[in-house]
């Protein structure tokens, strides 16, 4: 152009060396050159090499559009690719694509245990075999933190996407060995299709990610493909989890207490606090509708311990209320969130001090699971608990890890016998010996042993027999409100309480 008589200024070109790819980036300058009659004689070309420039410039494109860590594209790479999709599909009904959202499972437990670098070489590692599950022109990208996200563009139909879905799952599964450890990853992964007519990419990352939680709900390492009614679940949930943060300022929650019973002499030996959310619109609610959500948002430290400082409280009425039955106890849950937060005991301790309830009435009911995740931590809260004088119960024994050989380590009065062993004892032989064993093992250890979810005539009997100390249920009783348990304690010890009056008349 300069020759032709033109002036340019800063075009930028690559320059080849050869007939292959090398060469190098120039930034070219030209000017026209004329004779004194003004005539174009020729041209000037000037060229600066910018090679490093244009070498930086692509570096920080490319650290722009991947991953840090992994080498993935990263979310803005991802996002860009996915709309050119959309639009596609949009103009050619024919087009199909997927969207596969990855969260891997247990992830965090890795982290927190062997450290962040080796979690960093395991999300290294596990890219790189997320790479050996797709086609070339698939792409992979690493959202943050453990998410990964994968495109599968102008599939043929959606059976591809869920080969691709347990084809990583199996690679998954493989264990990965990074730093002298053997590490074994899964993955629960939500599938989107582009028939749902989508328009932005957030919308099917929304549902592809609604899609992965409905997977790991349903017990994780595993896939599910969206549907239009999870969307409508999860708005549900997330309306559920405004309601339940605000249920607990407006006094929307109630205690119920369910008797437990002697199963020897049917006498009542105190009462164990349930949960119950009076919703203003929905009505009674049930605790496994909301209680995950609880878990789940951290809603349960707080809840967790207004219901132990209301049952206290309520116990320490009834024992004023009624000097016969200073010897029933409340039993309160305490949830894995709340046993894990480090001010517990001082929590508990300033209850008891400020609602006046002796320690001995309380019993703390703490799951099984929950017993076996960090035994030595375990075991060092245990003792700090029991040194308030409280008493403390193994909840739903039987559906953790059940190793007998343990129990002699925690410190705790009460095993409660899960309702899933309850259920069939009258007619399953070898529940029945489950049981038998376990009450044999308590009496030996020094615990008592409470059926849960006794329900007719014959598995009380059963559990008569097998000298099961207590048991609770619908046999005996539902869950009462304060009011009518305040009732079923006067009349339970009415003739002890007459009693106590004659002798202070004639005193």
């Amino acid at each position: 152009r300069s020759i032709q008589g033109e002036e340019v200024n800063n075009v930028e070109m690559f320059v080849r060396h050869d007939r292959a790819t090398n060469g190098i980036w120039v930034m070219a300058t030209g000017r026209p050159l004329k004779n004194k009659n003004g005539l174009l004689k020729g041209g000037v070309i000037v060229c600066r090499d910018i090679t490093e420039r244009k070498r930086v410039e692509q570096q920080l494109l490319h650290d722009a559009l991947h991953d840090g860590l992994t080498g993935l594209a990263n979310r803005a790479l991802f996002t860009d690719r996915l709309k050119r999709a959309i639009a596609r599909a949009n103009r050619n009904g024919d087009y199909l694509f997927a969207v596969l959202f990855l969260d891997l499972d247990r992830f965090k437990v890795i982290n927190d245990s062997l450290g962040h670098i080796v979690g960093d070489q395991l999300l290294i590692a596990i890219a790189r075999r997320l790479e050996t599950c797709l086609r070339s022109e698939d792409l992979i990208a690493r959202l943050g933190g453990d998410e990964f996200a994968i495109l599968l563009e102008d599939i043929k139909d959606t059976d591809y996407a869920t080969q691709v879905a347990e084809r990583v799952q199996k690679e998954l599964m493989q264990p990965f060995h990074i730093d002298g450890h053997e590490i074994f990853a899964a993955t629960s992964i939500g599938i989107a299709f582009s028939t749902n007519g989508y328009q932005l990419p957030q919308e099917l990352l929304r549902d592809a990610d609604t899609a992965m939680y409905h997977a790991k709900a349903l017990g994780k390492s595993r896939y599910q493909i969206f549907d239009t009614g999870m969307h409508s679940r999860a708005v549900a949930l997330l309306q559920l989890e405004t309601d339940l943060r605000r249920a607990l300022q407006r006094h929307e929650f109630q205690v119920h207490y369910q008797p437990i019973v002697s199963l020897q002499n049917q006498k009542l030996s105190g009462f164990e606090a349930l949960l119950r959310w009076n919703h203003p619109e929905r009505g009674l609610i049930s605790p496994t509708d909301f209680i995950p959500v609880a878990e789940e948002t951290g809603l349960i430290i707080p809840l967790g311990e207004w219901v132990l400082r209301e049952a206290c409280c309520q116990m320490r009425i009834w024992q004023e209320e009624f000097p016969a039955a200073a010897d029933l106890n409340i039993s309160v849950n305490i949830s894995g969130k709340q046993f894990s937060q480090p001010n517990l005991v001082e929590q508990i301790q300033n209850i008891l001090q400020q609602t006046g309830l002796e320690p001995h009435s309380l019993k703390l009911e703490i799951t099984e699971s929950r017993f076996m995740e960090n035994m030595e931590s375990t075991v060092a809260m245990l003792s700090k608990l029991q040194a308030l004088g409280i008493q403390l119960s193994m909840d739903d024994f039987g559906t953790g890890y059940s190793s007998l050989s343990y129990l002699n380590r925690f410190p705790i009065n009460t095993l409660k016998i899960d309702r899933s062993f309850i259920s069939s004892v009258d007619t399953d032989s070898d529940k029945l010996e489950i049981i038998r064993t376990v009450v044999m093992l308590a009496w030996n250890l020094g615990m008592d042993v409470v059926a849960e979810g006794v329900e007719t005539a014959e598995q009380f009997a059963q559990l008569k027999r097998l000298k099961c100390e207590s048991g609770q249920g619908y046999f005996f009783s539902k869950p009462l409100n304060s009011t009518t348990a305040q009732n079923l304690i006067a009349t339970e010890f009415a003739e002890v309480i007459a009693e106590l009056g004659e002798s202070q008349n004639l005193a």
